[in-house]
């Protein structure tokens, strides 16, 4: 099987085209992203058709399981099909949630995420600690938690715990931010299906479409994460996200 390896600010994946029926399962994507036994990634996209500028892929984590959406997946692949097409503009399908992207000054890719869904502020009880979060739907769940100050002890903690509540019952992703100026906040990721992150597309347009709509701050914001900084900008309750996607590597593997 042939294989690009792409990053997106150090968040990396694996790009296959159109592989043979039934060639990935979830144990197989779990060897494929394994560092020590595999390529290694943060996942696999999975270019599953694609006639002229627009592709439909589907989005693996890690540990096997499907993906809805991701940010930095859908940037991947756009910069993977405009390199191939030479073209400024393609179309990026994915979970039934279409992406438009285009290339941005400076080699970025500016992508046209679509509606975002900010829903009122919940509370939980999590590890005798009285939680509020702001759920978020960017076309896969997000649990976005504000904090005076952000700390990699409370993403361990706070994570996997909330991931795997009860409230969210097919999991979901979680954002610990933190507001530093009107155009920009800090923030760690606790990605679903693949655990502490260091930048996650979907995270940054989940706490942008945050921060935008509990006046945080104000659009566009600069979205700061440990890999990182993404641009989101919103007009009502869509959004645009912008950023970088490079190529690695490519190859053929055995797996």
């Amino acid at each position: 099987m042939r294989f690009e390896k792409w990053h997106a600010l150090g968040n990396a994946y694996v790009l296959v085209v159109q592989p043979e029926a039934g060639a990935l399962t979830p144990k197989r994507v779990r060897r494929l992203c394994d560092r020590d036994t595999g390529i290694g990634s943060d996942g696999l996209i999975e270019v599953v058709a694609h006639e002229g500028a627009r592709a439909e892929i589907a989005i693996w984590n890690p540990d096997g399981s499907g993906a809805e959406m991701s940010g930095n997946g859908t940037r991947i692949a756009a910069a993977w099909l405009l390199r191939d097409l030479g073209r400024t503009g393609v179309e990026i399908v994915t979970a039934g949630r279409l992406v438009r992207a285009a290339v941005a000054e400076g080699g970025l890719v500016r992508q046209e995420i679509g509606d975002v869904v900010v829903a009122e502020d919940e509370e939980l009880e999590l590890s005798g600690e009285r939680l509020t979060l702001i759920p978020v739907d960017v076309g896969n769940p997000h649990a976005v938690v504000r904090r005076d100050a952000l700390s990699r002890d409370d993403l361990l903690r706070i994570g996997p715990a909330l991931e795997t509540h009860p409230r969210f019952p097919a999991r979901t992703n979680v954002q610990l931010v933190h507001p530093d100026e009107p155009g920009s906040l800090s923030a760690l990721v606790w990605e679903r299906g693949a655990g502490e992150t260091s930048v996650s597309g979907s995270s940054a347009v989940a706490v942008g479409a945050a921060a935008v709509a509990r006046g945080w701050c104000t659009s566009p914001v600069h979205v700061r994460m440990p890999g990182g900084e993404l641009l989101v900008a919103l007009s009502g309750s869509s959004v645009v996200l912008t950023g970088p996607a490079e190529l690695i590597c490519t190859g053929t593997t055995e797996l």
